[in-house]
């Protein structure tokens, strides 16, 4: 699944034109590696997603085309999040 639908089917990024959009920045890796959108995601990577003051880190669980909101949760889990000190 490439990384720009599953960010968006797990509701890690909301939609997946803002998920294209930081993956294209370089903001996101998977396995230590700079992705880019197109980049195909397997069920035991782990991705570092750089927001604006955060970093979360997640790991894949499962891969699901299309999932309900109650049940996004369980394609990932959460490994750490941390936040940047603000002066």
């Amino acid at each position: 699944m490439r990384l720009d639908k599953f960010l968006k089917v797990s509701r890690i990024i909301k939609r997946r034109t803002v998920a294209k959009e930081i993956a294209d920045k370089g903001r996101i890796t998977i396995n230590d590696k700079i992705a880019k959108s197109s980049t195909d995601v397997s069920v035991g990577d782990v991705l570092v997603i750089a927001f604006g003051n955060k970093t979360l880190t997640v790991k894949v669980e499962a891969l699901v085309e299309s999932t309900k909101k109650q049940d996004a949760g369980e394609m990932f889990s959460v490994v750490s999040e941390t936040y940047k000190e603000q002066y």
